[in-house]
């Protein structure tokens, strides 16, 4: 990374500014990728790129290569008007340096897994798609029309990276066999998103439309039914057995999630010394339920506690949508800022079995408001609401909701590349971990199941850091889990141990920490440094600290590395 001589440090609190020269080549680089990936520009509601998809083959990731090596050249020689265009300029080469090693590794052309590859990414982009107009979904009739292609550019990258023995684990395309198979059936997403289409605003569609859609859902299936073929016969057979990904790639993607490099093997320590550290509160917390209780027995009182239970999907998107309106209500104008626009968020049940829960955010104008999804496993009906508040408030308010609208509001202050497309998981996720402690701390944890739920999610992501660094890298299991070096087999054991959620999602955690390497411990090193700069500001300041203003004033960074983070919050 190019050094920056000079710290970067806050933006500006209040004041509108006037673009700088470095804004312009940040607002260019955005609208460069605005145009290569159309279904970006879809996930922040921006017209005109609809039906289209991005290029996934060799030819387009070299297209992204370019713009990166473009928008460097560009900065070249100049000098930061202010403090935002130190942040920008030190994000900016952070980010896009680290983009063109990845790039250079070869491994963007074997992106394939569970959770966040194209071959979820390329459906996943309807889930966003507006359909309240007859034009609506004419857009959409077009963009399922141009998913096949959009699969076979992708199917020339990860056969280009298998040539060159870059290849996904066999476990994660195994999985993705499953979960592509599921969206090409009869009777699966495809068919089931157009038997329902539908005007929002009462217009009925019109036949050759509807006619229309149906073919185009049949052209969809029909290349995921392809896309399977190809895995199935070309991918799996070269695929790796072995999910470890190594010290030199894993070092890799750490960086990618973090923003910041990191000691793998001190951090290995700290996460298990921070998992002995929470179990211990659970155990007390335990006795606080029922005394004398473990947290296992602790734990089952609270499942089997009638009053905890939710039975039925619309029963918790209604829980969760409630318990988000009041956490909105009762945060704003008082521990946070949180303007109008940003004081609606609608909690869905995402149209997918795969498991997980996640946010998307608002569109550029918030005509679009921020939303929580939950991805509910096949067969899962029961829910309780003990283990889940936390989630709420980690996807909510104060959470990405919080972080992400706070962001895209900043019209005033920062370019549209620091709102909308600088996202990096150490900040945003360690921010939202960050928001569970904070939600402890102002009392709204304070029931005891509540409490141990905060405290369980809390361990997962403890547990995902010993997980993560420990199998990918191969490290000797702590005395206490186990012996010898870790293995899939022996993490799936510690996990299972250490995480209280269904088996389905269990199985999709799992694969999914194999398959994205780095990124679920960024989540708990994350909260680690927002804590550690809180902590340090507060000491600076002593009896003056804010902690609302603090907050809005970290918040209105924008989304950056954790290096870039502290040295803004810090070193200004």
């Amino acid at each position: 990374m190019t050094e920056q001589t000079t710290p970067p440090a806050l933006p500006a609190d209040d004041a509108a500014r006037r673009p700088t020269a470095i804004d312009a080549v940040a607002d260019a680089l955005t609208e460069r990728l605005l145009e290569l990936d159309p279904t970006f520009a879809t996930s922040l509601g921006v017209p005109g790129h609809e039906t289209e998809y991005p290029d996934y083959s060799p030819a387009g990731l070299e297209n992204f290569a370019e713009a990166a090596r473009e928008t460097l050249a560009r900065l070249e020689g100049l000098e930061p008007a202010d403090d935002v265009d130190r942040v920008t300029l030190d994000a900016l080469h952070e980010r896009l340096e680290l983009e063109l090693e990845i790039h250079a590794s070869g491994w963007d052309l074997a992106d394939l897994n569970n959770i966040a590859s194209p071959a979820q990414g390329i459906r996943s982009v309807f889930d966003l798609m507006p359909t309240a107009s007859v034009e609506d979904w004419r857009n959409i009739c077009g963009r399922l029309g141009n998913v096949a292609d959009a699969l076979s550019s992708y199917v020339t990258s990860l056969r280009s990276g298998a040539e060159q023995g870059l290849l996904p684990a066999a476990r994660q395309v195994r999985t993705v066999i499953e979960q592509c198979t599921r969206y090409a059936e009869d009777g699966g997403f495809f068919d089931r998103f157009v038997s329902g289409a539908a005007a929002g605003d009462g217009t009925e569609l019109p036949q050759d439309l509807t006619a229309e859609l149906r073919v185009h859902a049949d052209a969809a299936r029909a290349g995921y039914r392809g896309f399977v073929t190809f895995l199935e016969q070309e991918l799996l057979p070269l695929a790796p057995e072995k999910d470890a990904v190594g010290r030199e790639r894993y070092a890799l993607m750490s960086r990618r999630f973090l923003g910041a490099e990191i000691d793998l093997e001190e951090t290995y320590r700290w996460g298990v010394e921070e998992l002995d550290r929470i179990i211990a509160e659970q155990e007390q917390v335990a006795n606080q339920i029922r005394e004398g209780a473990t947290i296992e027995e602790a734990m089952r009182i609270l499942n089997e506690d009638p009053a905890r239970q939710l039975h039925g999907t619309e029963a918790l998107r209604e829980w969760m949508q409630d318990l988000s309106d009041r956490a909105v209500a009762d945060l704003a104008d008082t521990h946070f800022e949180i303007p109008e626009q940003m004081r609606t968020i609608e909690c869905m049940i995402a149209p997918t079995d795969e498991g997980g829960i996640y946010y998307t955010g608002p569109s550029e104008d918030f005509s679009r408001p921020g939303r929580m999804w939950w991805s509910v496993p096949a067969g899962e009906d029961t829910f309780t609401t003990w283990g889940e508040t936390t989630t709420v408030y980690h996807e909510g308010v104060p959470g990405h909701h919080l972080q992400i609208g706070t962001a895209t509001a900043a019209r005033d202050t920062l370019n549209s590349w620091r709102r909308n497309v600088c996202w990096v998981s150490g900040h945003g996720e360690g921010w939202a971990l960050y928001a569970e402690r904070l939600m402890d701390e102002l009392g709204y944890l304070s029931d005891p199941g509540d409490r141990m739920g905060m405290l369980d999610a809390q361990r997962m992501r403890a547990a995902r850091v010993v997980f993560d660094i420990g199998v990918h890298l191969e490290l000797e299991v702590p005395e206490r889990w186990g012996s010898g070096t870790w293995t899939a087999e022996k993490g799936y054991e510690f996990l299972k141990q250490n995480m209280a959620v269904s088996e389905g999602q269990l199985n999709f955690e799992f694969t999914r920490y194999l398959g994205w390497p780095g990124q679920a411990p960024a989540y708990k090193l994350g909260q680690r440094l927002w804590e550690q700069i809180r902590d340090e500001v507060r000491s600076r300041e002593g009896d003056a600290f804010d902690a609302k203003a603090f907050h809005t004033r970290a918040l209105r960074l924008g989304s950056v590395g954790l290096d870039t983070l502290r040295r803004a919050l810090l070193d200004g």
